[in-house]
Protein backbone atom coordinates (compact mmCIF):
# COMPACT_ATOMS: atom_id res chain seq x y z
CA UNK A 1 0.00 0.00 0.00
CA UNK A 2 1.52 3.55 -1.04
CA UNK A 3 0.98 6.13 1.67
CA UNK A 4 -0.67 9.35 -0.45
CA UNK A 5 0.57 12.61 0.18
CA UNK A 6 -2.44 14.82 0.97
CA UNK A 7 -3.16 19.17 0.56
CA UNK A 8 -6.31 20.43 2.09
CA UNK A 9 -7.12 23.96 0.85
CA UNK A 10 -9.67 25.29 2.91
CA UNK A 11 -9.99 24.97 6.81
CA UNK A 12 -13.69 25.78 7.62
CA UNK A 13 -16.67 23.86 8.24
CA UNK A 14 -15.58 20.99 5.31
CA UNK A 15 -11.97 21.51 5.61
CA UNK A 16 -12.04 20.28 9.40
CA UNK A 17 -14.42 17.38 8.00
CA UNK A 18 -11.84 16.21 5.66
CA UNK A 19 -8.82 16.52 8.08
CA UNK A 20 -10.49 14.46 10.22
CA UNK A 21 -11.49 11.92 7.34
CA UNK A 22 -7.56 11.97 6.36
CA UNK A 23 -6.50 11.71 10.14
CA UNK A 24 -9.07 8.60 10.55
CA UNK A 25 -9.33 6.51 7.53
CA UNK A 26 -6.12 4.22 8.22
CA UNK A 27 -7.08 3.72 11.66
CA UNK A 28 -10.66 2.67 10.78
CA UNK A 29 -10.85 0.55 7.95
CA UNK A 30 -6.84 -1.04 8.59
CA UNK A 31 -6.68 -1.81 4.97
CA UNK A 32 -4.92 1.50 3.78
CA UNK A 33 -1.49 3.18 4.34
CA UNK A 34 -2.00 6.13 6.70
CA UNK A 35 -2.39 8.97 4.39
CA UNK A 36 0.63 11.79 4.86
CA UNK A 37 -0.94 15.18 5.90
CA UNK A 38 1.55 17.24 3.63
CA UNK A 39 0.16 20.61 2.88
CA UNK A 40 -2.48 22.79 4.46
CA UNK A 41 -3.59 25.91 2.16
CA UNK A 42 -5.46 29.01 3.66
CA UNK A 43 -6.13 32.94 3.12
CA UNK A 44 -3.13 33.94 5.04
CA UNK A 45 -0.34 32.22 6.12
CA UNK A 46 -1.02 33.24 9.84
CA UNK A 47 -4.15 31.47 9.50
CA UNK A 48 -2.56 28.34 7.63
CA UNK A 49 -0.11 28.03 10.00
CA UNK A 50 -2.46 27.84 13.17
CA UNK A 51 -4.41 25.45 11.60
CA UNK A 52 -1.73 23.20 9.89
CA UNK A 53 -0.77 22.52 13.55
CA UNK A 54 -4.16 21.81 14.61
CA UNK A 55 -4.86 19.51 12.35
CA UNK A 56 -1.44 17.80 12.02
CA UNK A 57 -0.43 19.18 8.18
CA UNK A 58 3.37 19.06 8.17
CA UNK A 59 3.83 22.52 6.43
CA UNK A 60 1.27 25.23 5.98
CA UNK A 61 1.00 27.73 3.03
CA UNK A 62 -1.13 31.16 2.36
CA UNK A 63 -1.01 30.48 -1.47
CA UNK A 64 -2.90 27.37 -2.43
CA UNK A 65 -1.29 27.81 -5.73
CA UNK A 66 1.98 26.80 -3.79
CA UNK A 67 0.19 23.99 -2.54
CA UNK A 68 -0.90 22.49 -5.76
CA UNK A 69 2.66 22.75 -7.35
CA UNK A 70 4.15 21.02 -4.48
CA UNK A 71 5.48 17.18 -5.36
CA UNK A 72 4.72 15.77 -2.12
CA UNK A 73 1.41 15.80 -2.54
CA UNK A 74 -0.66 13.20 -4.80
CA UNK A 75 -4.53 14.54 -3.49
CA UNK A 76 -5.95 17.83 -3.55
CA UNK A 77 -8.90 18.48 -0.69
CA UNK A 78 -10.46 21.53 -1.72
CA UNK A 79 -13.16 22.58 0.34
CA UNK A 80 -13.60 26.72 -0.35
CA UNK A 81 -16.59 28.30 -1.12
CA UNK A 82 -18.50 26.90 -4.37
CA UNK A 83 -16.75 29.84 -6.97
CA UNK A 84 -13.61 28.84 -6.54
CA UNK A 85 -13.82 25.01 -7.00
CA UNK A 86 -13.23 25.29 -10.54
CA UNK A 87 -10.06 27.13 -10.91
CA UNK A 88 -8.41 25.42 -7.94
CA UNK A 89 -9.59 21.82 -9.67
CA UNK A 90 -8.76 22.73 -13.12
CA UNK A 91 -5.04 23.68 -11.38
CA UNK A 92 -4.55 20.68 -9.30
CA UNK A 93 -6.19 18.13 -12.40
CA UNK A 94 -3.32 19.58 -14.79
CA UNK A 95 -0.56 19.48 -12.16
CA UNK A 96 -1.16 15.93 -12.14
CA UNK A 97 -2.99 15.41 -8.99
CA UNK A 98 -5.81 13.79 -8.02
CA UNK A 99 -8.82 15.49 -6.97
CA UNK A 100 -11.40 15.35 -4.39
CA UNK A 101 -14.08 18.08 -4.08
CA UNK A 102 -16.58 19.24 -2.02
CA UNK A 103 -20.04 19.88 -3.66
CA UNK A 104 -21.34 22.02 -5.93
CA UNK A 105 -18.79 21.35 -8.69
CA UNK A 106 -19.13 24.61 -9.65
CA UNK A 107 -21.49 28.01 -9.37
CA UNK A 108 -21.75 28.11 -13.62
CA UNK A 109 -22.65 24.81 -15.89
CA UNK A 110 -19.65 25.96 -18.18
CA UNK A 111 -16.99 25.96 -14.95
CA UNK A 112 -18.35 22.77 -14.29
CA UNK A 113 -18.07 21.31 -17.95
CA UNK A 114 -14.16 22.88 -17.93
CA UNK A 115 -13.82 20.93 -15.14
CA UNK A 116 -14.85 17.24 -16.47
CA UNK A 117 -12.77 18.09 -19.10
CA UNK A 118 -9.76 18.55 -17.22
CA UNK A 119 -10.52 15.20 -15.27
CA UNK A 120 -10.53 13.75 -18.57
CA UNK A 121 -7.27 14.88 -19.85
CA UNK A 122 -5.54 14.35 -16.61
CA UNK A 123 -6.30 10.73 -16.23
CA UNK A 124 -6.25 11.49 -12.78
CA UNK A 125 -9.12 10.45 -10.43
CA UNK A 126 -11.65 13.28 -9.83
CA UNK A 127 -14.46 12.94 -7.23
CA UNK A 128 -16.70 15.01 -5.41
CA UNK A 129 -17.99 14.99 -1.58
CA UNK A 130 -21.32 13.98 -1.44
CA UNK A 131 -20.98 12.03 1.97
CA UNK A 132 -24.58 11.36 2.11
CA UNK A 133 -24.40 8.46 -0.59
CA UNK A 134 -22.01 6.89 2.03
CA UNK A 135 -24.54 6.00 4.72
CA UNK A 136 -25.24 2.88 5.41
CA UNK A 137 -28.67 3.28 5.42
CA UNK A 138 -28.50 4.81 1.98
CA UNK A 139 -26.59 1.48 0.47
CA UNK A 140 -29.64 -0.86 2.49
CA UNK A 141 -32.12 1.14 0.53
CA UNK A 142 -30.28 0.79 -2.56
CA UNK A 143 -30.31 -3.21 -1.92
CA UNK A 144 -33.76 -2.91 -1.39
CA UNK A 145 -34.71 -1.56 -4.62
CA UNK A 146 -32.19 -3.61 -6.50
CA UNK A 147 -33.89 -6.36 -5.11
CA UNK A 148 -37.52 -5.30 -5.37
CA UNK A 149 -38.19 -5.29 -2.19
CA UNK A 150 -40.92 -2.31 -3.09
CA UNK A 151 -41.64 -3.39 -6.77
CA UNK A 152 -41.37 -0.75 -9.15
CA UNK A 153 -40.80 2.80 -7.75
CA UNK A 154 -43.71 5.26 -9.02
CA UNK A 155 -43.10 8.21 -7.10
CA UNK A 156 -40.09 9.69 -5.12
CA UNK A 157 -40.34 12.38 -2.73
CA UNK A 158 -37.06 14.35 -1.41
CA UNK A 159 -37.26 17.51 0.51
CA UNK A 160 -33.97 19.42 1.77
CA UNK A 161 -34.84 22.22 4.95
CA UNK A 162 -32.34 23.96 7.21
CA UNK A 163 -32.71 26.93 8.45
CA UNK A 164 -29.21 28.44 8.82
CA UNK A 165 -30.82 31.13 6.53
CA UNK A 166 -33.75 31.54 8.13
CA UNK A 167 -33.85 34.51 10.30
CA UNK A 168 -34.33 37.73 8.32
CA UNK A 169 -31.99 39.96 10.39
CA UNK A 170 -29.13 37.53 9.54
CA UNK A 171 -25.98 39.33 8.02
CA UNK A 172 -25.39 39.08 4.80
CA UNK A 173 -22.72 36.96 3.52
CA UNK A 174 -21.71 35.43 0.34
CA UNK A 175 -24.42 32.56 0.04
CA UNK A 176 -26.82 35.12 -0.54
CA UNK A 177 -24.14 36.66 -3.40
CA UNK A 178 -24.65 35.46 -7.00
CA UNK A 179 -21.60 34.47 -7.46
CA UNK A 180 -22.37 31.43 -5.49
CA UNK A 181 -24.56 29.99 -7.66
CA UNK A 182 -28.76 30.00 -7.86
CA UNK A 183 -29.06 29.24 -4.14
CA UNK A 184 -31.14 26.44 -2.53
CA UNK A 185 -30.63 24.55 -5.70
CA UNK A 186 -26.67 24.20 -5.96
CA UNK A 187 -25.68 24.86 -2.37
CA UNK A 188 -27.68 21.75 -1.29
CA UNK A 189 -30.26 20.40 -3.20
CA UNK A 190 -27.54 18.68 -5.02
CA UNK A 191 -27.16 16.33 -2.15
CA UNK A 192 -31.08 14.83 -3.49
CA UNK A 193 -29.90 15.04 -6.38
CA UNK A 194 -26.99 12.55 -4.87
CA UNK A 195 -29.10 10.82 -4.15
CA UNK A 196 -31.40 10.12 -7.16
CA UNK A 197 -28.22 9.37 -8.88
CA UNK A 198 -27.03 6.57 -6.82
CA UNK A 199 -30.44 5.11 -6.44
CA UNK A 200 -32.60 5.81 -9.51
CA UNK A 201 -29.84 7.17 -12.23
CA UNK A 202 -30.57 10.05 -12.66
CA UNK A 203 -33.72 12.71 -13.96
CA UNK A 204 -34.82 13.41 -17.48
CA UNK A 205 -36.79 16.48 -17.08
CA UNK A 206 -37.72 19.28 -15.09
CA UNK A 207 -40.70 21.96 -14.21
CA UNK A 208 -39.40 24.18 -11.56
CA UNK A 209 -39.71 27.39 -9.27
CA UNK A 210 -37.49 29.50 -7.23
CA UNK A 211 -38.22 32.42 -4.19
CA UNK A 212 -36.93 34.67 -1.73
CA UNK A 213 -38.27 34.78 1.05
CA UNK A 214 -36.32 37.86 2.44
CA UNK A 215 -35.64 41.06 -0.47
CA UNK A 216 -32.65 42.35 1.21
CA UNK A 217 -30.40 41.95 4.44
CA UNK A 218 -28.61 43.53 6.90
CA UNK A 219 -24.80 44.45 6.10
CA UNK A 220 -22.35 44.70 8.38
CA UNK A 221 -21.66 48.41 9.44
CA UNK A 222 -25.06 49.91 8.69
CA UNK A 223 -27.27 49.39 5.49
CA UNK A 224 -28.72 46.42 3.58
CA UNK A 225 -28.10 44.61 0.61
CA UNK A 226 -30.50 43.25 -1.92
CA UNK A 227 -30.18 39.15 -1.81
CA UNK A 228 -29.27 37.76 -4.74
CA UNK A 229 -30.05 34.15 -4.76
CA UNK A 230 -33.07 32.12 -3.80
CA UNK A 231 -33.18 30.20 -0.86
CA UNK A 232 -36.40 27.92 -1.75
CA UNK A 233 -36.84 26.12 -4.50
CA UNK A 234 -39.51 23.26 -5.94
CA UNK A 235 -38.57 20.90 -8.51
CA UNK A 236 -41.21 18.76 -10.20
CA UNK A 237 -39.67 16.19 -11.85
CA UNK A 238 -39.28 12.78 -14.34
CA UNK A 239 -36.89 10.33 -13.85
CA UNK A 240 -35.02 8.46 -16.22
CA UNK A 241 -37.23 5.58 -15.34
CA UNK A 242 -40.34 7.30 -15.70
CA UNK A 243 -41.17 7.65 -12.34
CA UNK A 244 -41.97 11.11 -11.47
CA UNK A 245 -41.43 13.17 -8.20
CA UNK A 246 -41.06 16.16 -6.02
CA UNK A 247 -37.99 18.29 -4.78
CA UNK A 248 -38.24 20.77 -2.35
CA UNK A 249 -35.47 22.59 -0.84
CA UNK A 250 -35.66 25.30 1.57
CA UNK A 251 -32.35 26.80 3.82
CA UNK A 252 -34.72 29.23 5.48
CA UNK A 253 -37.05 26.42 7.31
CA UNK A 254 -36.99 27.30 10.94
CA UNK A 255 -36.39 24.22 13.08
CA UNK A 256 -35.09 22.60 10.33
CA UNK A 257 -31.53 21.48 10.88
CA UNK A 258 -30.39 18.90 8.53
CA UNK A 259 -33.57 17.11 6.94
CA UNK A 260 -33.28 15.61 3.92
CA UNK A 261 -36.67 13.58 3.75
CA UNK A 262 -36.85 11.06 1.13
CA UNK A 263 -40.43 9.31 0.15
CA UNK A 264 -40.06 6.01 -2.60
CA UNK A 265 -43.29 4.54 -3.40
CA UNK A 266 -43.64 1.76 -5.27
CA UNK A 267 -46.21 -1.13 -6.22
CA UNK A 268 -45.40 -3.41 -3.53
CA UNK A 269 -44.07 -0.87 -0.56
CA UNK A 270 -42.92 2.28 0.57
CA UNK A 271 -39.50 3.25 1.63
CA UNK A 272 -39.22 6.59 4.06
CA UNK A 273 -36.24 7.93 5.37
CA UNK A 274 -35.40 11.53 7.04
CA UNK A 275 -31.02 12.28 7.10
CA UNK A 276 -32.41 13.99 11.00
CA UNK A 277 -32.51 10.30 12.00
CA UNK A 278 -29.97 9.55 9.83
CA UNK A 279 -29.30 5.84 11.48
CA UNK A 280 -32.93 4.81 10.73
CA UNK A 281 -35.06 3.96 8.01
CA UNK A 282 -38.84 2.83 7.38
CA UNK A 283 -39.91 0.42 5.39
CA UNK A 284 -43.73 -0.61 4.31
CA UNK A 285 -44.21 -3.92 2.25
CA UNK A 286 -47.58 -5.34 1.18
CA UNK A 287 -47.91 -8.67 2.69
CA UNK A 288 -49.08 -10.94 5.54
CA UNK A 289 -52.44 -10.23 7.60
CA UNK A 290 -53.94 -6.92 7.23
CA UNK A 291 -54.10 -6.32 10.46
CA UNK A 292 -50.47 -6.38 11.30
CA UNK A 293 -49.35 -4.30 8.32
CA UNK A 294 -47.41 -1.45 8.92
CA UNK A 295 -44.27 0.71 8.73
CA UNK A 296 -41.40 -0.99 10.35
CA UNK A 297 -38.06 0.60 11.28
CA UNK A 298 -34.59 -0.81 10.82
CA UNK A 299 -31.53 0.28 12.89
CA UNK A 300 -28.42 0.36 11.43
CA UNK A 301 -25.92 -2.13 12.57
CA UNK A 302 -23.25 -3.86 11.82
CA UNK A 303 -24.70 -6.07 9.71
CA UNK A 304 -25.09 -2.84 7.08
CA UNK A 305 -21.31 -2.43 5.86
CA UNK A 306 -19.36 -0.35 6.65
CA UNK A 307 -20.86 0.45 10.29
CA UNK A 308 -18.73 -2.54 11.38
CA UNK A 309 -15.72 -0.68 10.65
CA UNK A 310 -16.91 1.94 13.38
CA UNK A 311 -18.78 -0.20 16.19
CA UNK A 312 -19.65 -3.42 16.66
CA UNK A 313 -23.08 -2.81 18.36
CA UNK A 314 -26.03 -1.70 16.90
CA UNK A 315 -28.30 0.63 16.96
CA UNK A 316 -25.41 3.53 18.43
CA UNK A 317 -25.41 5.24 15.44
CA UNK A 318 -22.80 6.83 12.83
CA UNK A 319 -22.30 10.83 12.14
CA UNK A 320 -22.03 13.24 9.16
CA UNK A 321 -17.92 12.92 9.95
CA UNK A 322 -18.29 9.09 9.77
CA UNK A 323 -19.73 9.61 6.59
CA UNK A 324 -16.86 11.40 4.88
CA UNK A 325 -14.58 8.77 6.23
CA UNK A 326 -16.33 6.31 4.36
CA UNK A 327 -16.15 8.53 1.54
CA UNK A 328 -12.22 9.00 1.85
CA UNK A 329 -11.86 5.17 1.93
CA UNK A 330 -14.18 4.82 -1.33
CA UNK A 331 -11.89 7.97 -2.62
CA UNK A 332 -8.71 5.98 -1.83
CA UNK A 333 -10.07 2.73 -3.58
CA UNK A 334 -10.49 4.90 -6.73
CA UNK A 335 -7.35 6.03 -6.77
CA UNK A 336 -6.14 2.51 -6.45
CA UNK A 337 -8.31 1.10 -9.55
CA UNK A 338 -10.51 -0.57 -7.52
CA UNK A 339 -14.28 -0.25 -8.07
CA UNK A 340 -15.78 2.32 -5.48
CA UNK A 341 -19.33 4.24 -4.18
CA UNK A 342 -18.69 7.97 -5.16
CA UNK A 343 -20.15 10.99 -7.20
CA UNK A 344 -17.17 11.58 -9.90
CA UNK A 345 -16.93 13.81 -12.05
CA UNK A 346 -18.36 12.25 -14.71
CA UNK A 347 -21.79 11.60 -12.23
CA UNK A 348 -21.15 14.86 -11.18
CA UNK A 349 -21.75 16.58 -14.07
CA UNK A 350 -25.16 15.37 -14.72
CA UNK A 351 -26.11 16.90 -11.29
CA UNK A 352 -24.88 20.38 -12.53
CA UNK A 353 -26.86 19.95 -15.74
CA UNK A 354 -29.76 18.83 -13.59
CA UNK A 355 -29.59 21.89 -11.72
CA UNK A 356 -29.01 24.16 -14.29
CA UNK A 357 -32.52 22.82 -16.23
CA UNK A 358 -34.07 23.38 -13.26
CA UNK A 359 -32.80 26.53 -12.33
CA UNK A 360 -33.80 27.51 -16.48
CA UNK A 361 -37.01 26.49 -16.07
CA UNK A 362 -38.00 28.19 -12.78
CA UNK A 363 -36.99 31.50 -15.01
CA UNK A 364 -38.82 30.63 -18.13
CA UNK A 365 -41.65 28.73 -16.35
CA UNK A 366 -41.82 25.78 -18.11
CA UNK A 367 -40.80 21.91 -18.58
CA UNK A 368 -36.82 21.71 -19.37
CA UNK A 369 -34.97 18.36 -20.17
CA UNK A 370 -31.96 18.01 -18.76
CA UNK A 371 -28.96 17.70 -21.30
CA UNK A 372 -27.34 14.27 -21.63
CA UNK A 373 -24.23 15.75 -23.41
CA UNK A 374 -21.89 18.85 -23.65
CA UNK A 375 -23.65 22.57 -23.07
CA UNK A 376 -27.49 22.20 -21.95
CA UNK A 377 -30.81 21.49 -23.53
CA UNK A 378 -33.92 22.83 -23.52
CA UNK A 379 -37.45 20.94 -23.99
Amino acid sequence: MTSLGIGLIGTGYMGKCHALAWNAVAAVFGDVARPRLAVLAEHSQELADRKAQELGFARATGDWRTLVADPAVDVVSITTPNAFHPEMAIAALEAGKHVWCEKPMATRLPDAERMLAAAHASGKVAALGYNYIQNPIIRLIQRLLDEGEIGDVNHVRLEMDEDFMADPEALFYWKSEATSGHGALDDFGVHALSLIRVLFGGVRRVCGHMAKPYADRPVQGGGRRAVETYDIATTLIELESGASGVIALNRSAWGRKGRIAVQLFGSKGTIVYDQERMNEVQLYTVGGPKETQGFRTILTGPQHPPYDKFIPAPGHGLGFNDLKIIECRELIRRIDGEAAHLITFEDGIRIERTVDAMARSAHEGRWVEVAAGHGTGAA
